[in-house]
């Protein structure tokens, strides 16, 4: 095969019957409707995935590997797949409700989950990532930024971790098989305000999340400290140590954004 082009593109195809077989269980059990596949390279998810009875889009950037997958595909008549030579961050999903699953090339996981966020209309992804971006994701160890500007409207859970040595070529890092649910009932409404405060508080100075927050100006200090008193939250704290759940009871705290001067 030709391990030029899979580095070129920075793809690392499943090689554990195993792994491929939980990922395809963990699509049966866990969601519903069409699935659209990222990053299907030779097929070693999209065999499995076609198997599941569901309409099946696989996309591919090479296109030599999505012409051979189509030719492949087209000997088993029962498979219900479409095989579509696309960039990710470029394709235009459906506007229905859908799956999405994919093994995603490291180097462009946060872009594609970025992506993905912005989306509207998928109730799911099952994504196999670098084993670091999986932990921040789901808050394994302390959130990120962009985790905790987007938990109130996404679960985000952390299934496994990985071994290097389940992918051709061997990357030089573990991977991590996560999930993001979209939440049916958000918990907060106010997607712009609230993902601008959180950024407010990842980016402002300060030696601990309480100080941070007043910094802000957007919460009373009284207001604060009775929230910290009554959700166990320690002053020094930062704010990767909140949970979804925490964040959207800090964004009750919250007031009316300031007004803005005219110039």
């Amino acid at each position: 095969m030709d391990t030029s082009k899979r580095h070129e593109l920075g793809q690392n195809f499943l090689a554990d019957p195993r792994l491929i077989a939980a990922v395809q269980s963990l699509v049966r059990t866990g969601t519903s409707g069409p699935i659209i596949e990222l990053g299907a390279g030779d097929g070693a998810l999209t065999r499995p995935l076609a198997r599941l009875g569901r309409p099946l889009t696989a996309l591919e950037i090479d296109p030599r590997r999505a012409r051979n997958l189509a030719v492949n595909l087209r000997a088993d008549k029962d498979a219900d797949v479409e095989v579509i030579c696309a960039d990710i961050l470029r394709h235009r999903f459906p506007g229905t409700p859908h799956t999405i699953v994919g093994n995603i090339p490291f180097h462009l996981t946060t872009a594609i989950i970025r992506r993905l966020l912005a989306g509207h209309t998928w109730t799911c992804a099952v994504l196999i990532v670098q084993w670091e971006v999986a932990r921040r994701r789901a808050g394994v160890g302390g959130a990120s930024m962009l985790t905790a500007t987007w938990w109130p409207w996404y679960d985000f859970r952390l299934v496994r971790r990985i071994p290097a040595a389940s992918f051709r070529p061997v990357p030089s890092v573990d991977a991590g098989l996560m999930t993001m649910h979209r939440r049916l009932v958000p918990l907060v409404t106010e997607q712009r305000a609230y993902q601008t405060f959180v950024k407010q508080v990842f980016q402002s100075p300060g030696r601990g999340l309480a100080e941070t927050i007043l910094r802000t100006g957007r919460v009373r200090r009284a207001d604060l400290h009775a929230w910290l008193r009554r959700d166990r939250v320690p002053i020094r704290a930062l704010p990767k140590d909140l949970t979804a759940e925490q964040w959207a009871e800090l964004w009750t705290l919250v007031g009316p954004a300031p007004a803005t001067k005219s110039i």
